[in-house]
C-alpha cells in the first residue's frame, strides 16, 4: 500500500546509507549464468564459502548449463562442497540448468524478455528455488526491477518501525515495491546497501553505536545504556565464531 510517510522514510534510509556505504556493485560476477548459479549455492552459506564453490566450478569448466547438465548430480555435489548443503544444492543447481535449457535454449535474453510476474512464476515452479533466489535471478541477472527480500531486511525494516502488517515475504516486498520508483539500479543498490549494514552492523546482536540510521531506530532507543554504550565489544568475536555468525545470521 502506498503511504506518502513510509515513501520519505525508505527514501531517506536509502540516501543515507549511500552516502555512508557508497555503491556496493552487487552482485559480483563474470557473468549473468554466474549470478544465478550463486543465487542458488548462496542459500544458507557466507558468500565468502560460495565463491570458493563457483571457483570450483570455473576451473572444472563446469560453469555452464550444458555442463552442469552432463555433469553427474554426484560430480557437481564434489565441486560445490565448500557451499554446504552441497548434495540438496546440486539437485536444485541440475533442475535449473534442465528447466532452463528446456523453456529457453539457455538462452538468457529470451528469459529476460518474460514479464517480471510471469518469469517469477515460472522460476518458484523450479525446484529449490524459493522467492528470494527467483526475485535475485530476476533482479541481478535479467535486469528487471524487482525487490529482494533477506533476513537482513527484515530484521532492518522490523527494528527501523516500518515492518508491515503482516510478517510475509511479500508484505515486505509490496513496502518497497509501492513506495519507490520501479528501478532497477535502485532496487540493486538499495538491496545490497541493506545487506552490507545487515553484516557490518545490524546483526542479531546489533552494534547500534556503529549504525548509520540509529537516531531513527526504535531499536536503539530500547537498549538499556550501558548495553549501547559497550556494544561495539560485540564485534570482537575470534575468527572461528565470526564464520559461524555469519553462516547464522
Amino acid at each position: 500500500m502506498r503511504n506518502p510517510a513510509v515513501r520519505r522514510a525508505l527514501q531517506d534510509i536509502y540516501r543515507q546509507l549511500m552516502a555512508h556505504y557508497g555503491p556496493q556493485r552487487w552482485w559480483p560476477a563474470e557473468a549473468p549464468f554466474e549470478v544465478m548459479v550463486g543465487a542458488i549455492l548462496t542459500q544458507s552459506a557466507a558468500w565468502t564459502n560460495v565463491e570458493k564453490a563457483i571457483d570450483n566450478l570455473k576451473k572444472a569448466g563446469a560453469l555452464s548449463p550444458k555442463a552442469l547438465r552432463e555433469l553427474s548430480t554426484e560430480d557437481v555435489a564434489g565441486l560445490i562442497r565448500p557451499s554446504g548443503y552441497y548434495n540438496a544444492k546440486a539437485v536444485k543447481l541440475k533442475a535449473f540448468v534442465q528447466w532452463f535449457g528446456e523453456n529457453y535454449g539457455d538462452d538468457l535474453d529470451r528469459m529476460a524478455a518474460q514479464n517480471v510476474d510471469s518469469l517469477r512464476k515460472q522460476l518458484l515452479e523450479v525446484h529449490g528455488i524459493g522467492p528470494e533466489t527467483a526475485d535475485s535471478i530476476i533482479l541481478y541477472a535479467t535486469n528487471q526491477p524487482v525487490f529482494v527480500i533477506d533476513a537482513y531486511t527484515r530484521r532492518i525494516i522490523s527494528r527501523i518501525g516500518l515492518a508491515p502488517d503482516k510478517d510475509t515475504y511479500d508484505a515486505y516486498q509490496r513496502l518497497f515495491m509501492d513506495n519507490l520508483p520501479a528501478d532497477t539500479g535502485l532496487f540493486n543498490e538499495y538491496h545490497a546497501l541493506l545487506v552490507r549494514l545487515g553484516k557490518d552492523v545490524c546483526r542479531k546482536r546489533p552494534l547500534c553505536a556503529q549504525c548509520v540510521l540509529n537516531r531513527r531506530c526504535g531499536h536503539h532507543h530500547e537498549l538499556p545504556p550501558e548495553i549501547d554504550s559497550q556494544s561495539a565489544q560485540y564485534g570482537i568475536l575470534t575468527e572461528d565464531k565470526m564464520i559461524q555468525e555469519k553462516l547464522h545470521e
